[in-house]
């Protein structure tokens, strides 16, 4: 379960490569760890921090003004290469919530949305565009409820989600959470039902 993702005003870091993979996003090296909480401090490693550890300036993340930023202007093929879900926790971990780009890793797309990050697919013309506002410190205002983003004050798309997909980022609600929602009726119908046919099964032992 991520925070609930209802409104969001923020600046956001431009990050033009194409094919930022998500080796880049969470490198393997830091695969061994499991638990969510603290992924942050691995995301962009390679390029966030110097060998020695120290924050490297000129990474976007660590400008003055773009700390704490939780939006991302991407790329061509943000999030390709291998399954990681460590990648999208990572993001989620240092408060991105939105990426935007021509297109992502499809795998990586899946897992974002699955996790309270949203992904959002614009033409390469719009994020080149969104790019530039962002590097000039323009405001992302991304309304979940109305589902719009706005940049510097003008409309710049509607979302289009599918209402569950709308619910769960709304509620901050996992892949489970969403299920549990949905479909906990039904679930309570079938325990009952298999339990009233095959009685055996639940006998004490």
């Amino acid at each position: 379960m991520s925070a609930p993702l209802i409104h969001l005003n923020s600046r956001a870091v431009h990050l033009p490569d194409t094919n930022i993979d998500t080796d880049i996003i969470f490198p393997a090296r830091f695969l061994l760890r499991t638990d969510r909480e603290g992924l942050g401090d691995c995301a962009f490693a390679d390029r966030r921090f110097t060998q020695d550890g120290a924050e490297n300036p000129e990474f976007p993340l660590n400008r003055d003004g773009w700390r704490g930023a939780q939006v991302i202007v991407g790329g061509a093929g943000f999030g390709c290469g291998s399954s990681r879900e460590h990648a999208v926790w990572a993001l989620v971990d240092i408060g991105i919530r939105l990426v935007i780009a021509p297109d992502f890793g499809e795998i990586f797309a899946g897992n974002a949305v699955k996790n309270g990050l949203l992904v959002l697919r614009l033409p390469p013309e719009t994020c080149a565009g969104l790019g530039q506002q962002a590097e000039a410190g323009e405001t992302f205002t991304l309304d979940m409820r109305a589902q719009t983003l706005h940049v510097g004050g003008r409309l710049v798309c509607g979302l289009d989600l599918a209402r569950e997909a709308q619910e769960a980022f709304l509620n901050g609600w996992d892949e489970l959470d969403v299920i549990l929602n949905r479909d906990m009726d039904s679930i309570r119908d079938f325990e009952t039902g298999h339990r009233a046919r095959q009685p055996w099964l639940f006998a004490a032992s």
